[in-house]
């Protein structure tokens, strides 16, 4: 995996062990949702669920600051960090994604969501509940689950933005119309 575009454009993201429950967003996923997306310099970036914080590093990479990347297991996103020489750029939370959208009181004008596959169904109501209050008006919210089992989000006071399959992925894109 390497970063697609941006000041770190081709610079290689750390490999996973094998066996690892970490599915990073492929590189023709980011690309086409950060061409979706279009100009995000200066957005405040939350990327929950990051495991390695390709999605958030991605977004770095574009203009993005600041970025925060939240997970229970942070040693993926913390070794890519590390080899990038990120580390006065992105804060790097290990927490539970629901505990921190209920802990917070910041705002973000993009967050993006990509639970592990199988658990996602089970997170859709507390991400329902967490995420409106944390996303800045005009701001979105990227999700991404199964293509074959999509998270069954509604995002009261937002309205759905786009959806695109890749490969075995659904990627959702909903905004803030308030």
């Amino acid at each position: 995996m390497r970063i697609v575009a941006g000041e770190l454009r081709g610079r290689r993201l750390a490999s996973l062990p094998v066996g690892s429950r970490v599915r990073p967003t492929s590189d023709r996923a980011r690309e086409a949702l950060f061409s979706i997306l279009g100009d995000i310099t200066g957005l405040h970036v939350l990327d929950l669920f990051c495991g390695t914080g390709a999605l958030g590093i991605e977004a770095l990479s574009r203009g993005a600051a600041p970025v925060t990347l939240v997970d229970t297991d942070a040693r993926p996103a913390a070794a890519n960090i590390e080899a990038l020489g990120l580390g006065e750029r992105v804060e790097l939370l290990r927490e539970d994604a629901l505990t921190f959208l209920r802990r917070t009181t910041e705002t973000y004008d993009l967050i993006t969501c990509d639970p592990p596959y199988d658990e996602a169904p089970s997170l859709a109501s507390g991400l329902a509940g967490g995420l409106p209050a944390r996303v800045a008006a005009g701001g979105r919210v990227v999700v991404e689950t199964a293509s074959a089992t999509p998270m069954p989000l509604d995002l009261i006071g937002f309205h759905l933005e786009r959806e695109r399959r890749y490969g075995g992925s659904l990627l959702t894109i909903w905004r803030n119309d308030e």
